[in-house]
């Protein structure tokens, strides 16, 4: 028998509990972000592909199980959301934004457990990193080609932990330019080893403050975090940008206590921007594209390398090169380049420790 690819998908969904049943949300959150973003039904019905009366059905029957409406008709305007469905909407883009990384790391699990079993002469790459669109854009460019990859989402110190017990072949971690670099590299030292690894680029972004369209709190700076009207969301302990964001208030003379907020975490870049735009904080730190994404404002604060560490005896393993190839394509190049705060003049480039980083002692 022959194997064939597949690919496993885990999606979050909602279920309105009843006595005797459950009903999915799905369709009716679907119909709404779609209303949402055309401004009328008969626009929303065609992005989903569904007949006229069929969606006004929909929109109807879970007015009835809500008890409250959920659209607003105006004459000449186009359909609006009521206050009750535009909550809703931004609670699931909230949930799909925290959820998704575990939920794509745990289907990339059961994948592997089940491809164990089945006949194959290749075995996959393993990646662990943190959530990122250059990641999630590499592991689409990868599918359905061989050897694949296998990803497990990751601190920057988790995945490099990861890296040195040989639990992994890449490890994804990000720096910042400038003067926190040595602060943040000192500490990835502890995994990392000048000698045994080397990197490979994988795209320069920009992070700063996500606020609100408009700015109305008039935020400027990591200054403002510590005002008594400013809301702050964080990411969760480990990750990178929680340790930048420590640096930066300490340089500040900030403390976390501080900052209103401190201790309420996010684990990736869209659930930040999706806490902020949903009315739940004012201000965040994370990479342009998430805040761009979500109709945010973007204050630029430093620049981020973002590199995988490998086992440079493993750079010109067939898999490694393949893998190579795809980073270095015009069209993955060309991908990552069109993202909102990223270069990718250097995407796939292979560089030697000292060579990122000439001049530090390890």
């Amino acid at each position: 028998m022959t194997y064939k690819s597949f690919r496993i998908g885990l999606q979050p969904e909602w279920l309105l509990q009843q006595k005797t049943s459950a009903i999915s949300l799905s369709e009716v959150l679907s119909l709404l972000a779609a209303i949402d973003a055309t401004g009328n039904i008969t626009g929303a019905c065609k992005a989903c592909n569904l007949s006229y009366r069929h969606a006004w059905g929909t929109l109807r029957r879970f007015e009835a199980l809500f008890g409250v409406p959920l659209l607003l008709t105006r004459r000449r305007q186009g359909t609006a959301l009521t206050p009750f469905a535009s909550r809703l909407l931004w609670a699931n883009r909230r949930i799909e934004a925290r959820l998704m990384p575990t939920l794509e790391s745990l289907a990339s699990e059961l994948q592997e457990e089940l491809e164990r079993l089945l006949p194959r002469n290749d075995q996959p790459l393993r990646l662990h990193a943190s959530h990122g669109f250059a990641v999630e854009a590499l592991m689409q460019h990868m599918e359905g080609r061989s050897p694949g990859m296998e990803l497990r989402y990751r601190t920057a110190s988790e995945a490099l932990a990861s890296l040195e017990r040989h639990e992994c072949d890449l490890a994804g971690f990000q720096i910042p330019l400038g003067r926190f670099e040595p602060d943040i590299l000192a500490h990835y030292l502890d995994w990392i080893r000048p000698k045994q690894h080397c990197l490979i680029h994988l795209a320069v972004r920009d992070a700063g403050l996500f606020v609100e369209a408009g700015n109305p709190k008039k935020i400027r700076g990591v200054a403002d975090l510590a005002r008594n009207d400013v809301r702050f969301v964080n990411r969760q302990i480990g990750s990178s940008t929680r340790r930048l964001t420590g640096l930066m208030l300490a340089e500040q003379g900030i403390g976390e206590h501080q900052v209103q907020g401190y201790d309420t975490n996010e684990f990736t870049h869209m659930a930040i921007a999706a806490h902020i735009a949903s009315g739940m904080a004012d201000v965040g730190i994370g990479v342009e594209t998430a805040a761009r994404r979500f109709g945010l404002d973007f204050i630029p604060l430093v620049k981020e390398r973002y590199f995988f560490a490998l086992d440079r005896r493993n750079l010109d393993n067939p898999s490694m090169q393949a893998l190579l190839q795809i980073m270095q394509s015009r069209e993955y190049r060309s991908y990552i380049g069109q993202l909102a705060g990223y270069d990718s003049s250097l995407t796939g480039d292979v560089q030697q420790f000292e060579d990122a980083f000439p001049g530090t002692n390890a």
